[in-house]
């Protein structure tokens, strides 16, 4: 144990160096990964639309699609079956494992996850890439870091990488993969981490650009900047995305519970329902099939009026419901954004009849929905705003995206809406018993976890002698204004302290949880 103890130390010390490296080498794995990944999503919208147009009007037809989708549907079921982290986002998955909350198993989770991903969006499923891009992503990362036989603790930093590096290369957003990587993911910043997973994103986008084209996911340009006598409506626009991001998180946990209440209905039976809905969605609004990126071309291209637009987001919404709560493997990411840009349309389109909006500005409005409801749904604004300059290839509008991100924030927080990556997290680990307790295990690796101090935490102003630190829970260090130090009982923490714990593999997310409380509350 000393000497594992010891290696962990010494590894440590070295870590941020070897970091940046390793993080070269995941962002290529992780790139080339969610490339190949975005290119069979291509083929699939591309093959369904092909089968869309081939059936329509024909009786026969349409029973053979349907016949196929069904085909898909026991293939997906067999694939989640065979590996339940697969099911829904993966964004939860990976953020659970980071924690030291759930195992993944990369050879198995990377075949799995592609294939089925593949299959839900040639199915016509309302699922986003991003959230299978990001774990596709983070199990790179844990590949790797089997491969090179390293640590858990050098494995969860590798493992932020590769997630950082699917979110860039799957939305061309560099900045935003790495901010949500530590934003949400990982849930703290320190240099060697932001540098690892900076150069991670970088290398992950450029190989993916490199091929598939610098153009920004969104192809539409907004030519004026937002008057600021106008301001008060993004205020209010805030306000209703923050009540409906509450209402979106509700509806897709309801939706999960409906699913899972009938005893009779097994992951079979949720993802036929899912399926079927998806062709019957094809003959009557084919619109609204798969992420829904041509609505945001319709809509900022004026093809969407204000009726049509209206009908699209009620039929959009209880399709991703019924979609994402069947447990299929997709995201939700892209998905919502389609859901807030027509939000954003509906606004401006209903401000331009009431109050003379110029027209000019909707795509304005569209843009900053989509960033608004992204913050009120997963609760990372500043994601949301990076990530929707970065996939617009605009930065003029940073202050009406943080005014309206900020109202939709507050908003939610008001409403007691759970941020719902944590929820389903939540979830998750319910279905599994629960995190690890504390005292239940010993041995295993050693794993470093960093904690910083807040202004009025249980820590702040006390001496190291005087906390009851959690069992099992070695602190290692105290880093005070850039400077480490090895605690002593007597030394006193103060507020923007960053303390490095170590503890067993099994324990972490026990410790985990321990040590926010103490960091992050006060007595």
């Amino acid at each position: 144990m000393r000497k594992n103890t010891s290696q962990t130390i010494r590894r440590a010390q070295r870590l941020p160096v070897i970091l940046i490296g390793e993080g070269l080498l995941v962002g290529a794995a992780a790139g080339i990964v969610v490339m190949l990944y975005r290119i069979a999503l291509t083929y699939a919208g591309q093959w369904m639309n092909a089968a869309l147009d081939w059936m329509r009007g024909d009786m026969l037809r349409t029973a053979l699609w349907f016949a196929a989708l069904l085909v898909m549907a026991l293939i997906v079921s067999r694939l989640v079956k065979w590996e339940p982290m697969i099911s829904g986002s993966g964004i939860p998955q990976v953020e659970g494992e980071i924690l030291g909350k759930l195992t993944q198993k990369w050879k198995k989770v990377l075949p799995a996850k592609f294939c089925g991903g593949f299959l839900c969006l040639l199915g016509g499923l309302s699922l986003g890439r991003e959230g299978p891009s990001i774990q596709l992503g983070a199990m790179s990362g844990q590949g790797i870091s089997r491969l090179l036989d390293r640590g858990k603790t050098e494995e969860r930093h590798l493992m932020t990488c590769g997630a950082s590096a699917g979110l860039a290369a799957a939305f061309h957003a560099p900045l935003a993969g790495m901010m949500f990587a530590l934003e949400e993911i990982h849930k703290g910043f320190s240099v060697s981490i932001l540098v690892s997973v900076m150069t991670s994103s970088v290398t992950a986008d450029y190989i993916c650009s490199h091929i598939m084209g610098l153009d920004p996911v969104f192809q539409f340009r907004l030519e004026h900047v937002l008057p600021q006598n106008y301001y008060w409506m993004l205020l209010v626009l805030g306000v209703i995305l923050g009540v409906l991001g509450a209402l979106y998180n509700k509806v897709m946990l309801l939706a999960q519970d409906l699913y899972r209440k009938p005893k009779f209905l097994n992951e079979t039976g949720r993802l036929i329902i899912a399926f079927m809905a998806a062709g019957v969605m094809g003959i009557l609004m084919p619109s609204v099939l798969g992420s829904g990126g041509d609505l945001i071309v319709d809509l900022t291209g004026g093809e969407l009026l204000l009726g049509a637009a209206a009908l699209t987001f009620v039929v959009k919404f209880l399709f991703s419901a019924v979609s994402f709560g069947s447990g299929a493997p997709g995201g939700i990411f892209f998905p919502l954004l389609v859901l807030g840009a027509l939000i954003g349309g509906i606004f401006a389109m209903a401000c331009v009849e009431l109050f003379g909006l110029d027209p000019v500005y909707i795509n304005n409005f569209v843009l900053l929905a989509m960033a608004g409801y992204f913050t009120a749904i997963v609760r990372a604004p500043i994601t949301g705003i990076i990530l929707l300059f970065e996939m617009s290839g605009t930065v003029s509008q940073m202050l009406s995206l943080a005014v309206v991100s900020v109202a939709a924030y507050i908003t939610a927080t008001l409403l007691k809406s759970e941020p719902i990556y944590e929820s389903l997290l939540e979830r998750i680990l319910q279905g599994q018993g629960g995190a690890e307790k504390k005292g239940a295990f010993s041995g295993g690796q050693k794993v470093l976890s960093e904690f910083v101090i807040m202004g009025g935490s249980a820590l702040e102003g006390r001496k190291v002698m005087e906390i009851d630190w959690p069992k099992n829970c070695l602190l290692v260090a105290v880093e005070r204004e850039g400077k480490e130090m090895i605690p002593r009982g007597k030394t006193q923490l103060q507020a923007g302290d960053r303390l490095t714990v170590m503890t067993d593999e099994r324990d972490a997310g026990y410790i985990h949880d321990k040590m926010e409380n103490l960091c992050y509350t006060s007595i």
